[in-house]
Formats: C-alpha cells, structure tokens, sequence
C-alpha cells in the first residue's frame, strides 16, 4: 500500500470511528450509569435500587452504580438528578412521595416539576401501607381498635407516620375521615424512630409502609391490623385488607425509575428495556417479594400514566386535609 492509499484509509477509518463515537449514547462511551437514591443505604428504595442495578449492569454491559444522596425526604436526590446531563448517565430511583405527594404538600416549595423535568424509564414495584397498633392497645382487630378510639379520641386518637406530608400520613387522614374518628397526626423523623415509638408504646398507632413493620409484628412488640391494598400482602397473609373491612381504601405506593427530562428516547428505551427485565428474572423477582414488595416492571409510558393519576388523587386528599408545610 502506497503512503497516500495508506493516508487516505487510516483518515476513512478515523472518521467513521469518530463517527460511530458520536453516534453512540454518552451512557455507552463512558462506561457508568448512577442510579441516585435519595435515602440511606439500607433502606427499602436502597435495597431495591442495588439489585436492579445490578442485573441492569449484565443487561447494558455496562457499570451501574447506586449513589445515596438522603435528605429533605429524598427532594435532594430529584433535585440532583434533574440537574444531570439527560444523557442516561444518571438515573434516579425513588418513591411516589416525590413525585405525586411533595408537588403538593410542599407546593411553592419544591424545585422540581415531576413532569417536565424528568423522563419516565420503569414503574418497578409497588408495596403496601397499614395500620399497626402497639401491643399495649386493647385491640386485636381493626374494629376493636375503632371502638376504642371513640371511647376516648383526646387520648386514644393519635397515630404516627415516619414524616409530615408521607402517604402514611395522609392515609391516616383518609382512614380517620372514613372511620368517622378524631385522628390526630404525630410525626417522626424517620422510620426508624417511628418504629421505636411503637414498640415502646410511646404512640399508640402507626401508619405505615407494612413492610417496615415486619419485623416488629414477627417479634410481637406490634400488630398490623389492616393493609391498604386491594388483596391481601403476602408477607401477612391472615391481616385483612380495608376493603375487606368495609372501607374503601387502597394505597398502593410504588418504587420507579425516572432519568433527566429530555433524555434521548433511544437512550431512555434501553435504560427500560434493561429495568424491565431485571424485575421479570425470576430470582430478582423472588428477592422483591421477600422484601415485602409486589414486582411490577411497567414501562414508560404505563409508568407516566400511573404518576398522573396519583398526582391527582393524593393531591384532593392533601388539600382537603389542610396540610401546610412545617405541620
């Protein structure tokens, strides 16, 4: 080959790699995706956002690490992942409290818009909320611990949630209005406090992710007397759901995954794609479950149907509660 052939085929070459490096998804060139949590390790969210990345990873062939970014009830996590490049790089996993509830109970407040400034990638699980009651309450069934509310609602009438402006503070809003009771909402910062509270007997009843309960309900330092969904939890099997009990509630809250507004929709079809088939492994399946939560694998565009409908629905229930910020 003479030097001018040699030249011209080493600069075709040159072009069509810088070509095909274009061409390429910033996620592909670089090699990691961060998937942001805005909760401490160890909580569900971050429990749940480490074996889907990991399945993600073998998917994608690519790396894919979970950051944790707790504060400000996760609003710090939307907050850095809507200011991330919308290259698929980063990607946030969180509840439908940001999302659906935190537009309202923190609106004028808040900034981020759960719409435009981020893109849908997969609706991943949803889980359960109840009531659990200490053991110190006379109650053993939902109608017992109603009675005994109205026996006396200025002392009886208190319930915790793990935070002011959660969805287990507004279902026991919802719950109160239903049952006709006086509920009066005590919060605490964080689950773990609001655990603690219960099993010492400090507040009567909690309103809670049925997951976290678990384990004081295994030991007996707590009951659960109802759940949210419409069919029964596995993981409780004999605890009757509300609707079961004549009440028409269901919270079902959910996990999902979302990358910066304006992500690329090739990009944000394989980032579901690869979502998507982490939830359907059988095994990664079974992890979900024994972790108190009910797989789902929704994509994009289920996932930003179900976002709107619980924008709105929780957004009624929060303005007639009256909740301000700081409550």
């Amino acid at each position: 080959m003479n030097r001018q052939r040699f030249l011209t085929t080493l600069l075709s070459t040159a072009v069509a790699a810088a070509a095909a490096t274009l061409a390429a998804p910033a996620w592909a060139q670089q090699g990691v995706v961060k998937v942001i949590v805005g909760y401490p390790a160890g909580a569900t969210s971050d429990a749940l956002a480490r074996v889907v990345a990991e399945h993600m990873a073998g998917t994608l062939k690519q790396t894919v690490i979970v950051e944790n970014k707790p504060g400000a009830g996760g609003r710090i996590a939307n907050e850095l992942v809507k200011a991330a490049p919308a290259d698929g790089t980063t990607l946030l996993m969180t509840p439908v409290a940001t999302m659906g509830i935190f537009p309202h109970s923190f609106a004028g407040q808040l900034r981020y818009d759960p719409f435009k400034d981020f893109a849908p990638v997969a609706h991943l699980s949803s889980f359960q909320v109840g009531l659990g009651v200490a053991t110190n309450v006379p109650a053993k069934s939902l109608a017992e611990y109603v009675a005994w509310v109205k026996s006396d609602p200025q002392k009886n009438g208190f319930y915790g949630s793990a935070a002011p402006g959660s969805i287990p503070h507004f279902f026991g809003v919802m719950f109160g209005r239903a049952a006709g009771l006086p509920m009066t909402h005590v919060p605490y910062k964080g689950t773990a406090a609001a655990m603690q509270a219960l099993a010492a007997g400090e507040i009567s009843a909690l309103s809670t992710v049925a997951a976290d309960i678990r384990a004081l309900v295994q030991s007996d330092r707590a009951r659960l007397l109802a759940v949210a969904g419409d069919q029964r939890d596995p993981a409780f099997g004999n605890v009757p759901t509300f609707k079961e009990l004549g009440y028409d509630l269901v919270a079902k809250p959910w996990y999902a995954m979302f990358a910066p507004g304006g992500t690329p929709p090739e990009v944000l079809k394989k980032l579901s794609a690869a979502a998507m088939a982490a939830v359907a492994d059988p095994a990664l399946n079974k992890r979900l479950v024994d972790m108190g939560l009910e797989p789902t694998g929704y994509g994009p565009d289920q996932l930003a149907g179900i976002l709107k409908a619980d924008y709105d629905r929780w957004g009624e229930v929060i303005r007639a509660s009256g909740f301000k910020p700081g409550q």
